[in-house]
């Protein structure tokens, strides 16, 4: 349930009842007394952004929102919260995340860090009575997307994914008509995202800036020395190996994210065998540059998941006339015919297949036009949101299902059962990595 906040209403029963025995006129707005529709602000649910970084940009929604508001940032590098602050009219600002977790009036986090975060970060929110927007990707390792279910299981927690594109009338359409059988029976399905990059930085040991705590900021990561770029260079957390996996599940979340919306209504699961290659760099980025992977579901349907360069040159092989090529894709190969999913845009292999997205059929899917304001929703009825914790592990354990395929070098098949890796002691192995103390899940 939502917290009872007394101190504004109570303000303004004391200020009214005041106003009334000094003889003053007290004109206070319908919009601050909850009248005409409007909603109080000790009614509003109060958000917390945790992380200031370019993601958290995002968040600017919650104070357009009628049913919201941003009552807190954090940051550990103290010119981004105060920034974030300044700009939005934040009334509090913090450094450390676990004194916004202790305030009583907080009811929700959107967390925005480094990927490394979001599942620590997560339960230690899920745990102090927040409900909780993650940004994608969800875990660092498989074994942290496992984890992540005690946030909605054990602590009854509301958790929204950060997959934006659900909140896609044009996402949701191109699915719908999957769902309701305009392409025929699915056989095959190729998503595809942006891949990794190369790095030209030079890892050296800088002195720790007055405003920066970096020992909050690497958290649960592996100790290793500062320097500018590591904490203020985007690309560092997306695309070294200590932070991410890289954009084969920071951007592959998108469209893989899209598949699993499908297959959740399809009762598929994940696939359960899968073979990948791909290229690792070397240097301070060291995720995936490129990857291609084949993985089979129990039922025979195939899955293809590669990144845009490499599908670039492989799709428009593949006789899919008409179709005009996105750097991001979920595409739906049936026995009747085509659809393709792309941020914004849908497109079919025939227009009769188009036109029925007027009327896709009986089979719907749940509705949002804003993602952030989904969750404020979901909070308030206690409803789980439309990008639920549960579809969002099993789209993440696929992504890194494609990276333990590919630096094992091995077939790799999931277990849905027993909910683990098989075929493999290195991958198994690799479910897991070491927290730096003293942080654990």
């Amino acid at each position: 349930m939502m917290k009872s906040h007394l101190t504004r209403r109570n303000f303004l029963k004391t200020s009214l009842s005041a106003g009334a025995i000094l003889g003053f006129p007290t004109i206070i707005p319908s919009s601050v007394l909850g009248q005409n529709g409007a909603i109080a602000p000790s009614n509003r649910v109060n958000v917390a952004l945790l992380s200031c970084g370019s993601r958290s940009a995002s968040a600017a929604t919650y104070n357009r929102y009628a049913k919201s508001q941003i009552i807190a940032v954090c940051d550990p590098i103290r010119e981004r919260h105060e920034a974030r602050a300044k700009a939005w009219g934040v009334p509090h600002h913090y450094s450390d995340f676990r004194y916004v977790l202790a305030r009583d009036d907080v009811d929700a986090v959107h967390i925005s860090t480094g990927d490394y975060w979001h599942v620590p970060m997560s339960l230690a929110a899920a745990r102090a009575g927040k409900d909780v927007y993650c940004e994608k990707p969800l875990g660092l390792t498989i074994d942290q997307d496992l984890a992540a279910r005690a946030i909605v299981d054990e602590h009854k927690r509301v958790f929204q994914y950060g997959t934006q594109q659900r909140s896609s009338a044009a996402c949701r359409i191109g699915i719908e008509l999957v769902l309701n059988g305009h392409i025929g029976e699915v056989e095959e399905i190729y998503v595809w995202a942006p891949g990794g990059q190369r790095s030209g930085l030079t890892v050296m040991e800088e002195p720790v800036p007055e405003g920066v705590d970096y020992d909050l900021w690497l958290g649960p990561a592996a100790d290793a020395p500062y320097f500018y770029d590591r904490c203020h260079n985007n690309k560092s957390a997306w695309f070294n190996y200590d932070y991410a996996i890289g954009f084969v599940a920071g951007w592959g979340a998108h469209p893989m994210d899209q598949l699993q919306w499908w297959a959740d209504q399809s009762h598929m699961g994940i696939p359960e065998t899968y073979k990948a290659t791909g290229k690792i760099p070397t240097g301070f980025f060291d995720t995936l540059l490129t990857w291609d992977l084949d993985a089979l579901y129990s039922n025979g349907t195939k899955l293809r998941f590669l990144d845009s360069n490499t599908a670039g040159n492989i799709i428009p092989t593949l006789g899919f006339e008409g179709l005009k090529f996105q750097s991001n894709c979920t595409l739906f190969k049936g026995t009747k015919g085509w659809v393709a999913v792309s941020r914004g845009v849908f497109q079919t292999s025939s227009e009769e297949i188009r036109r029925q997205g007027r009327d896709p059929g009986p089979i719907r899917l749940p509705q949002s036009s804003d993602h952030n304001h989904n969750f404020v929703d979901s909070v308030l009825s206690r409803k789980q949101p439309i990008s639920n914790l549960n579809s969002a592990i099993q789209s993440d354990i696929m992504c890194h299902m494609v990276d333990l395929s590919v630096r094992t070098g091995e077939t790799l098949g999931w277990d849905p059962v027993k909910q683990t890796v098989i075929g493999s002691a290195d991958a198994i192995s690799r479910m897991s990595r070491p927290m730096r103390a003293p942080w654990t899940l």
